[in-house]
């Protein structure tokens, strides 16, 4: 059975792994990176890229070290070459390149976005091509029909931001820190959905595009309003006013549970209509890192089943950026290899021929 050693370092997670070929997770390492960003409340590349030179290697000789295994065993390499933030994906690849020329192995440049969209079939033998593919992640909001390795037919995509981005917006809007969704979602789970009425951008057009601008907007809104009424007093207040008078109604939990609500919403309408105009697929699959969500997910299983289909999601461990996904697109691709002088792209679409959708700009 032949292996590979996948390397990612698109944004903030250091990571190996070690995969064989019938789908055997032998080791992975990955290094969180959530202390260094939290006071900031988001990604800061520097900070990230200086991190990923001073962990990686070190990394790789742990997981292979856990594995027992040594360069020699390996007979590929796979490491992220985009797309992402330019100063990680460029330490991953030069150091799959370095460890490739050094071992006379092939160098497998792995589109970070491919790594997703194979995931769940690291987890799950059955999945057969064609599935349909809701992509769902910090950078990224797509659905994809997914036809084979290197074979993605672009849907649907988001015009503004990401639904992972919109989550950590509101984490941060909400006080909940870095990294936002998961905090998002347990707040959510203590709050109301129905107290706050956030708008649920372009649902029910005819493309199955996606839009969150406005829904980060109206959060925060929300949360302005919500923290005017805890002062003692505003400008244009009636002084004479009593708590009540001044009590929006909601809590930040409250706005949490509509924003998550608002969202799912979108979700589904969006990929219903993708599923009307598909054509025939083996299952509705989701995967990202905003595919941890439990609520999401339960929310597409039941639209799968509406339409007849299967749901299939990766583990959680599949779902945030991981280096297992990496090594699995790598074993997907064996027998093809990349040159040394492959460039790292911080932009890099799945299908580039998709038509440009108006408004999106290079999220297109």
């Amino acid at each position: 059975m032949r292996i590979v050693l996948g390397i990612e370092s698109s944004c903030d997670e250091t990571a190996a792994a070690l995969v064989r070929e019938d789908r055997v997770l032998l080791a992975q390492r990955i290094a969180s990176q959530d202390e260094a960003h939290r006071p900031y409340g988001g990604v800061v590349p520097e900070i990230a890229a200086r991190a990923h030179a001073e962990r990686l290697a070190p990394l790789i000789e742990a997981t292979l070290a856990d594995a027992g295994m040594t360069l020699a065993d390996v007979d590929a390499i796979a490491a992220t070459a985009g797309p992402g933030l330019i100063g990680g994906v460029m330490v991953g690849l030069v150091t799959g390149k370095a460890l490739a020329m050094a071992s006379d192995k092939p160098l497998i440049a792995v589109n970070h976005l491919e790594g997703h969209a194979l995931s769940p079939r690291l987890a799950d033998a059955t999945l057969a091509y064609p599935y349909l593919l809701l992509l769902v992640s910090g950078g990224h909001c797509q659905i994809l029909l997914v036809e084979g390795v290197g074979r993605y037919r672009r849907l649907a995509t988001t015009i503004d931001d990401a639904l992972g981005e919109a989550f950590d917006k509101t984490a941060k809007l909400l006080g909940l820190g870095y990294p936002g969704g998961p905090a998002v979602e347990r707040l959510a789970a203590k709050g109301d959905a129905r107290k706050v009425p956030l708008p649920r951008p372009l649902l029910g057009s005819a493309e199955p595009h996606f839009s969150f601008a406005g829904l980060k907007s109206a959060v925060m809104r929300a949360k302005v309003a919500l923290d005017q009424s805890t002062q003692e007093s505003r400008p244009g207040l009636d002084p004479a006013s009593t708590a009540e008078d001044r009590d929006v109604g909601y809590t930040d939990a409250d706005i949490a549970a509509s924003f998550q609500a608002a969202a799912i919403a979108c979700l589904i309408d969006r990929t219903r209509r993708a599923l009307g105009h598909c054509g025939p697929v083996t299952a509705l699959v989701v995967a990202g890192g905003v595919a941890a969500n439990q609520a999401i997910r339960t929310a597409l299983e039941a639209l799968a089943a509406e339409h007849g289909l299967p749901f299939v999601a990766p583990p959680l461990s599949l779902c945030t950026d991981n280096a297992a996904m990496i090594a699995w697109a790598g074993v997907e691709r064996l027998g093809q290899s990349d040159p040394l002088d492959t460039p790292a792209r911080p932009r890099w679409p799945l299908d580039p021929d998709a038509v440009a959708v108006r408004g999106a700009g290079v999220k297109a």
